[in-house]
């Protein structure tokens, strides 16, 4: 009885694992099924019980089998199987340097173990997918005219694509403005508005930027003007009554050896708290809604003063010494106490809440990268996710945040970067910029 056991382990050792039945695991990561110029594909082969044996991959074209990959991996001896359990490769799929042409092909894989099963060849796995071989970049066709722009100022570029594209928009300078499909009937027609930051003078470079889903980069050039502008520098002055009245509505710490607390939680506050402020800012005017909401020109604050300009650079005094300097970016429109404020145009909400130096504030999205912002509200008449009309109440002014007294602080936003507020509410500048190069395109609507 022993005898048998002795002879009969080894047997059933052999049988559950030598010649154990599960297939190697093949997994295929890329972006997309296009393959462009250069495409990267990360492949991994894993077999836990057996070891990997051996990988092959093909790329099938036209009824031709090019070989991108044919490796043997080692083993680790008869009884062991194979050294490796996992292994991952890397290929740079480049379909010209191979002799591929554009169009459809099939990426064909197949990978061994070294289990003992199918007369010591192990257990196969096969895989296949479609791709499509694509390294023609997209062309661009600007069908919009030259372009005015000054400093801190906007426009709008109407483009065609010849095919669709993973991204498409405008390039100013370092800065990317997305373009939007839908307003057009041709699906590739693509309309963008884009805009100058306060720094970015004459000089600065723009073009139309267009990557195709396989990866393929295009760009065109259009006509334009840059004005140069030059904003105004103010000095803002601070006192012990201002301090000691705001500064309790922050909760920010300063050092307990602070000789000058309340003007250092003031520098902290305008320093420190307003990039923050200003990023929150930034991150929820990245994404907009691809629906035109607005029409005509954008509603000014009625019966309003003009207490700051746009890109006013401000120097903060306090007792006759310069302490900090920021620039304003946006305008501070002051009426009466408590005063209703409307929607500058139809949008929807998208943000309600508390903002730090701005205090209350409501973000209205107009869609295609247009937002508008209304800050230092005393509170909320409106919710997140609704639409509102133009001239619709959205809150009543008052001093919250790091406001010297009761206005709205009203700012404009093309995509993520802050614009001159007075150009949008001017009827003949919208028309002579903005809505008479979406009306000229008049074969594509």
């Amino acid at each position: 009885m022993v005898i048998c056991l002795i002879v009969l382990m080894p047997v059933v050792w052999i049988v559950t694992v030598r010649f154990e039945g599960n297939k190697p695991s093949i997994v295929i990561e890329e972006p997309s099924p296009y393959i462009g110029k250069a495409q990267s594909l990360s492949v991994t082969v894993s077999d836990p019980k057996s070891g990997v044996r051996k990988i092959w991959i093909g790329l099938v074209k036209d009824g031709t089998e090019t070989v991108l990959l044919k490796k043997d991996l080692p083993s680790a001896g008869l009884f062991r199987g194979g050294k490796d359990l996992k292994a991952s490769f890397n290929l740079n799929i480049e379909p010209k340097s191979l002799g591929v042409t554009d169009g459809k092909a099939m990426l064909r894989m197949f990978a061994t173990d070294y289990s003992w099963r199918n007369w010591m060849r192990g257990n196969r796995a096969y895989l296949e997918k479609e791709v499509i071989i694509d390294t023609t970049p997209p062309n661009v066709d600007v069908l919009s005219k030259i372009q005015n722009v000054s400093q801190g100022g906007s426009g709008v570029v109407i483009y065609k694509l010849s095919e669709p594209c993973d991204k498409s928009g405008v390039a100013v300078g370092n800065d990317f403005f997305p373009g939007y499909s839908g307003y057009f009937k041709d699906k590739n027609v693509i309309m963008a508005f884009f805009a100058l930051n306060y720094q970015q003078g004459p000089g600065t470079r723009m073009f139309v930027k267009a990557i195709d889903l396989a990866g393929n980069t295009a760009k065109a050039g259009f006509r334009y003007y840059i004005k140069k502008r030059n904003f105004r520098k103010v000095s803002i002055h601070i006192s012990d009554k201002f301090l000691n009245w705001k500064m309790p509505e922050f909760n920010v710490e300063v050092s307990p050896d602070s000789k000058t607390p309340m003007v250092d939680k003031f520098l902290k506050i305008n320093r420190e708290l307003r990039a923050s402020n200003t990023k929150k800012l930034l991150e929820i005017t990245s994404n907009s809604e691809g629906k035109l909401y607005w029409k005509n020109s954008f509603l000014r604050f009625p019966n309003s003063a003009r207490e700051s300009s746009f890109a006013d650079h401000r120097r903060y005094v306090y007792k006759h010494h310069v302490i900090d300097q920021e620039v304003h970016l946006g305008l501070d429109l002051a009426s009466v106490a408590h005063s209703p404020v409307p929607a500058a145009n139809n949008g929807k909400v998208v943000f309600s809440g508390y903002l730090g130096i701005y205090g209350n504030t409501v973000v209205i999205d107009h869609g295609f990268g247009l937002f508008s912002t209304y800050s230092h509200l005393s509170g909320f008449d409106v919710k997140e996710g609704q639409v509102v009309s133009r001239g619709e109440i959205i809150g009543h002014t008052d001093s919250t945040g790091l406001a010297g007294g009761d206005h709205l602080h009203y700012a404009m936003l093309v995509h993520n970067t802050f614009v001159n507020p007075v150009e949008w509410w001017d009827a003949t500048w919208i028309k002579n910029n903005i809505t008479s190069k979406i009306k000229r395109i008049k074969s594509y609507n």
